[in-house]
């Protein structure tokens, strides 16, 4: 004999989400220790430098200016009043001009205009400010250079 069971049995349609939240929730944590990781390894990575200026020529007329205000035309001393006098003497017959400006980083930008100006009353087509400043160094070969040709040119 067969027991029959009469009552209807319903089918069970719905979706049970609870396994699919707790899961959620798992990687949830899982992110949440892990990602001050990602913070912290940026901290320790050194990014290498990179280079992608143009090299500075030597056939373009230079003008060094040293954290005292001094300046140099192409590693000779001059004084500002003579600024445009020296730099149409050392232009020549050129077509397309150029001067470099390097200057230290404590050079007040007024001075580093005055040179535009008498960049430009010299009829340079090409004014380029060097990235990288005048190193000490590099200030101190301009000082002692112009203190052995000059010694006692002081004023």
């Amino acid at each position: 004999m067969a027991f029959s069971n009469k009552k209807k049995q319903k089918l069970f349609t719905e979706i049970n989400i609870t396994p699919l939240t707790d899961i959620f929730l798992v990687l949830l944590i899982i992110m949440m220790v892990v990602a001050p990781t990602f913070s912290s390894m940026d901290n320790s990575v050194e990014a290498p430098e990179i280079n992608n200026g143009l090299n500075i020529e030597d056939e373009k007329t230079t003008i060094s200016i040293t954290r005292d205000g001094s300046m140099y035309i192409n590693g000779e001393s001059i004084k500002p009043n003579q600024l445009t006098d020296k730099l149409l003497a050392v232009r020549g017959d050129a077509e397309n001009p150029e001067v470099v400006v390097k200057a230290d980083k404590a050079v007040r930008s007024s001075v580093i205009m005055n040179v535009m100006d008498a960049a430009q009353n010299a009829e340079y087509k090409k004014l380029i400010v060097a990235g990288e400043p005048l190193s000490k160094k590099e200030e101190r070969e301009l000082q002692k250079k112009h203190q052995v040709e000059v010694p006692g040119d002081r004023e």
